[in-house]
């Protein structure tokens, strides 16, 4: 009984500190409401977030997709192993880069554009 309140109590720090955003960064919601928009500036070639980019519609392709190069039903456990490492590596990631892609609109918005008169 313990062991399930403190495991009850751990999510739900977890899921508070993703909802405020952990160490101050962008919330949870910020993030995937970014996913758009970094999609779309990385396929207009403004943000160079390309191949993370692609990579990560690839293993969310791989995830959803009934094909699966260890499957669950021949092997059980070990079939939703590599689902399992997948899904890690691509929370990861969409936190990562979303991260990156909210510092580099920052950033970006914070430059006027202009031209250079000599």
């Amino acid at each position: 009984m313990a062991k399930a309140l403190r495991r009850t109590a751990a999510f739900t720090a977890l899921a508070k500190a993703l909802m405020a955003g952990a160490r101050g960064g962008p919330s949870i919601g910020q993030r995937l409401a970014a996913l758009p928009r970094m999609m779309k500036a990385t396929a207009r070639g403004e943000y160079d977030g390309g191949v993370r980019v692609a990579m990560m519609a690839a293993a969310t392709a791989y995830v959803i997709s009934p094909i699966d190069v260890i499957p669950e039903a021949a092997l059980l456990i070990f079939g939703l192993v590599d689902d399992a490492a997948m899904i890690a590596w691509l929370a990861g990631s969409v936190l990562s880069e979303t991260e990156r892609f909210l510092a580099w609109e920052k950033q970006r918005d914070s430059v006027l554009l202009g031209k250079i008169v000599p």
